[in-house]
């Protein structure tokens, strides 16, 4: 009978925390979904940029970069990201101070920062169903309860926000996981021209 009780305080503990979690779950549901509609619209303006500049233009402007380094502040504007343009001028820099270690580092300090930027659609990845998963079942145990006791609209109205959630995570994630892999394979492509036009052998590709 002890044994029963404690493990009743125990249920209903874990319940008042579930229910506790409500609220804030379904903020950060809304919060990721915001997160995920910026980074969709930041995509969208870079494939407008690099579809203005045309395909292997990174190349063509690291080759420019290296015949003219003091005009690498100029040509680093028509990259087709920021860190490409950071990189550029890295190189530039490299070139007239004539160190080839320089090179290598302005390709590592790329490397970084496409990994910094794949971060956010990577943990979008895996929090947008997360969340909404949570969002999901933590309505469910109170409007089962309303359900007991003859209240069908509040049934209805969890119901409803279970839903809700469980839309958007599976939203956020798949949009998160194509934008993942889209730019994945972009940046590896300018990576890749990065280290031919510098005559530098392959450094660790980008991960998806």
């Amino acid at each position: 009978m002890t044994t029963l009780a404690a493990a009743g305080g125990i249920g209903e503990a874990l319940a008042e925390i579930a229910s506790a979690l409500r609220t804030p779950v379904l903020v950060l549901a809304l919060l990721v979904l915001l997160i995920g509609a910026v980074e969709t619209g930041r995509f969208i303006t870079e494939l407008w940029s690099r579809s203005r500049a045309g395909r292997g233009s990174l190349r063509v402007l690291v080759q420019q970069v290296l015949a003219d380094p003091g005009q690498a502040a100029a040509i680093a504007r028509r990259a087709p990201s920021s860190f490409a343009a950071d990189a550029l001028v890295q190189i530039a820099a490299a070139t007239l101070a004539r160190d080839s270690a320089g090179i290598e580092y302005a390709l590592a300090d790329y490397e970084l920062a496409v990994e910094r930027r794949l971060e956010r659609t990577r943990i979008l990845v895996r929090a947008g169903p997360a969340l909404g998963l949570m969002g999901t079942l933590i309505p469910l145990a109170p409007g089962l309860a309303a359900l007991g006791h003859g209240d069908v609209a509040t049934l209805a109205t969890d119901l409803r926000t279970a839903f809700a959630a469980t839309t958007i995570g599976l939203l956020v994630g798949t949009v998160a996981f194509a934008l993942t892999l889209t730019r994945t394979r972009l940046y590896t492509e300018d990576l890749t021209a990065l280290e031919r036009a510098t005559g530098h052998a392959p450094l660790a590709q980008v991960r998806a």
